[in-house]
């Protein structure tokens, strides 16, 4: 038998990983495991206000995520998982994999937009390079799927 007691829930708030969380929910309150939640914000060049003073776009998005993040968090406390989030500021994939090796992570539930063609030659799947390169079982939520989780 095999224990799953960390899971890594990468979120960018798009359709697939909402649906990501609710799998790692069910699979936290399965396995009596832990969840992280963890977003990746892109680094941006600077951007100018109004006064000309240079203000770190990042610094916006990384607010943001954390109060979008706090508010998930509630919804795993209030029905009884422990979970934890943290905002990153790098390269997804590779603030993924880190942080699969820093929290030692043995599961990642996450969600694919299922890019095809150009954009994904262009811009490459972060999904595609975690599955390759993770060293524990990484499960891919596709936002248009069949849902297996009910509600009963």
């Amino acid at each position: 038998m095999f224990k799953i007691h960390t899971i890594l829930c990468p979120v960018d708030f798009s359709d697939a990983s909402h649906k990501a969380i609710r799998y790692a929910q069910e699979f936290a309150g399965n396995m009596g495991a832990s969840v992280y939640l963890l977003n990746v914000v892109e680094p941006r060049p600077m951007a100018v206000d109004v006064s000309l003073n240079y203000v770190p776009f990042e610094a916006d998005l990384e607010k943001a995520a954390k109060e979008d993040l706090e508010v998930i968090l509630e919804d795993f406390r209030r029905i009884g998982l422990r979970a934890e989030y943290g905002v990153v500021i790098g390269g997804p994939a590779d603030s993924i994999l880190e942080k699969i090796e820093t929290l030692n992570v043995n599961l990642v539930i996450m969600g694919s937009h299922g890019k095809k063609g150009l954009s994904r030659l262009i811009m490459g799947s972060v999904a595609e390079t975690v599955v390759r390169k993770a060293n524990c079982p990484v499960l891919i939520v596709k936002a248009e799927e069949k849902e297996f989780i009910g509600d009963d």
